[in-house]
């Protein structure tokens, strides 16, 4: 199963939302190109033929996704690291704090501490708790050490 923060979900229906507006100019473009003549010559026609492909393939995707996936609801800290978490640690190896939040795996971005909760770190802090220290080897072999400071 795959899961979204309710934060998650809500970007996914602003951006379809946006997406759906848009067919409308879309169309208009195509049909003010299509009055300019020959299409098989038409610059304008075949980039708004182009731009419809390419939004009408997003439009899907995200269909997909707010149909497939799961939206977890926030229940509140219930003292384990869970799916929203936002979670303080102390990296042990580096001796250096880190806050991660655990989301979904369609919403992770690891340079903004967004940790999907099918990666090896995000599933190693599911279940854990203040105080918890936690041990992780990565695909490429290397050992990282945290002791969780924070949950929230």
């Amino acid at each position: 199963m795959k899961y979204l923060t309710e934060t998650g979900a809500q970007k996914i229906r602003d951006e379809l939302e946006l997406r759906v507006k848009k067919r409308k100019e879309i169309a208009q473009a195509i049909k003010e190109a299509k009055e300019l003549g020959d299409l098989s010559e038409n610059a304008e026609y075949t980039e708004a033929k182009s731009q419809q492909r390419e939004n009408e393939s997003r439009v899907i995707y995200l269909e997909n996704i707010i149909r497939t996936y799961k939206i977890v609801e926030k229940k509140g800290c219930n003292g384990k690291v869970d799916l929203d978490s936002i979670i303080e640690v102390q990296n042990k190896t580096l001796n250096k704090k880190m806050t991660f939040h655990i989301v979904g795996s369609n919403e992770a971005d690891p340079v903004s501490g967004k940790i999907s909760n099918e990666s090896p770190i995000g599933k190693a802090f599911l279940g854990k708790k203040k105080g918890d220290k936690v041990k992780i080897v990565l695909a490429n072999g290397k050992k990282i050490s945290y002791k969780i400071l924070k949950l929230k």
